[in-house]
């Protein structure tokens, strides 16, 4: 809400006006079509309030201009809330019953996809889309079959059977799907490779960037792009291979704008920036914040093309925090946070190049050579001795690294801090462009976005489990 919003309702209370609300006062910045024709829906995964604010300094510090999220609201062009992220069994959610929430209208518990707690299993909201003759589609920097995704797509009460939500979305015959997750699909799949059965289904399989960009819309698709969740940004910047075989979130967004929209119907995609919550939970800053600034690349993009269109729904948000991190007060906060400019990898990248049997030296220049600064002596023997305190099994640390210490170490050279290394209960942003947008309320509960999606659509909206 901005500053002349609350002048101008002051002022008529002042006149002893009758209130009639901000909305009847002060237009909403989106005057356009009343129906939404397209429905795009963006999710930055694990965003905490810091890591937008983060992105936002880094790019006002290095490119000179806000990032493409912040700026909608300096430009007074989105509509802006608070969301409410609790599942049906936590006020902390994990991202299936997140996504659950926005895909069948219904609060479920942490671990399900569309199961409610009595068994319910709502229709999900992509399907819905899809019988009233819309294109719909979904891109990700991770697993397409994992819980965000999937949240939109299927009804499966454990988030761990990926390859079964794999080979249900084979019957769903959904128009785009684009991501990570090979293994889920491919030759390495437990349970067969269901890469022949989409062919023979009619689906174009793209494996890189080559393929994706020669896909048209003759054919359903789907993507593959990395055997598991696809490459930390910071990384895919720096590594000429990556970049040639590997394409963006934005670039994967575009093209599925491009196959989907001629559809006379109009279509339905979600976006997802995964990697921002893997970030999170190894406490990755690089990672994190470079695949948020990717994220907002193609928050861009979508805007750019709304803009155009006029009959597009941009819905950006997150589905929780994770790990609250920050820019904390320090002498010299500024130095030390612009030193990230000179990171060329992700944490997760160079702990897995770090060999313990390296001499001390080896590993200062390893840290120097990726990272742009220098490790004292003090924290590569504090870092060596946590390599062995790792305790197997943490969630997104299948290779057993010492995020935890690491993350702590590099604090003291960026004077960003974690605050641990989970999801956490925050009310998140979320911010609308386009048509339907007028209608949003200043603070909303995430499954109450099912219905808002449909109404903005004008089609049917579904019978509601109050939460």
């Amino acid at each position: 809400m901005n500053r002349r919003s609350l002048l101008k309702g002051g002022f008529l209370a002042g006149l002893g006006l009758p209130f009639i609300g901000l909305q009847d006062v002060v237009a909403s910045p989106y005057t356009g079509a009343k129906k939404a024709k397209n429905i795009i829906m963006m999710v930055s995964d694990g965003m905490s309030i810091g890591t937008l604010n983060m992105a936002d300094l880094y790019a006002n510090r290095t490119f000179g201009k806000s990032s493409k999220w912040l700026g909608l609201y300096r430009d007074n062009k989105a509509v802006r809330a608070l969301m409410d992220t609790a599942s049906a069994s936590s006020m902390v959610t994990d991202s299936a019953a997140a996504s659950s929430s926005w895909g069948g209208g219904m609060r479920v518990r942490n671990g399900s996809l569309n199961v409610g707690m009595k068994g319910e299993k709502p229709q999900p909201i992509l399907q819905k889309f899809k019988e009233s003759g819309k294109k719909v589609g979904c891109v990700t920097t991770v697993p397409i079959t994992h819980a965000t995704p999937a949240g939109f797509c299927i009804n499966i009460d454990n988030r761990g059977g990926q390859d079964i939500i794999a080979e249900m979305y084979l019957g769903l015959k959904f128009d785009v799907m684009m991501g990570g997750g090979h293994k889920y699909f491919g030759e390495k799949r437990a349970g067969g490779n269901l890469i022949p059965k989409y062919l023979t289904q009619g689906y174009k399989v793209a494996e890189n960037r080559t393929e994706m960009m020669a896909l048209d819309k003759s054919k359903p698709v789907l993507g593959l792009f990395a055997e598991d969740g696809m490459p930390y940004e910071v990384d895919h910047q720096h590594d000429a291979e990556l970049m040639k075989s590997t394409p963006t979130l934005a670039e994967m967004t575009m093209k599925a704008i491009e196959l989907m929209k001629d559809n006379k119907n109009g279509f339905a995609l979600q976006v997802e920036g995964g990697k921002v919550d893997w970030a999170a939970h190894s406490n990755d800053l690089s990672g994190l914040i470079f695949d948020q600034l990717a994220f907002d690349e193609a928050v861009g993009k979508v805007i750019e093309f709304a803009e155009k269109d006029g009959e597009t729904l941009v819905i950006i948000t997150t589905d929780h925090g994770n790990s609250n991190p920050g820019l904390f007060y320090a002498d010299e906060a500024n130095k030390k946070f612009d030193s990230l400019q000179n990171f060329k990898h992700s944490n997760t990248w160079l702990l897995g190049q770090l060999n313990q049997s390296f001499s001390e030296q080896k590993i200062i220049d390893l840290i120097k050579d990726n990272q742009g600064f220098v490790m004292k002596s003090d924290d590569v023997k504090s870092l060596l001795v946590h390599f062995k305190d790792i305790v197997p099994g943490q969630l997104y640390n299948e290779s057993n690294l010492p995020f935890y210490e690491y993350g702590k170490i590099l604090g003291k050279y960026t004077d960003v801090q974690w605050a641990g290394m989970n999801h956490t209960g925050d009310y998140v942003e979320l911010t609308m462009f386009g048509p339907g947008s007028e209608n949003l309320k200043p603070f909303v509960k995430n499954y109450e976005l099912h219905n808002f999606m449909l109404k903005a659509a004008e089609m049917p909206e579904s019978l509601m489990v109050k939460a």
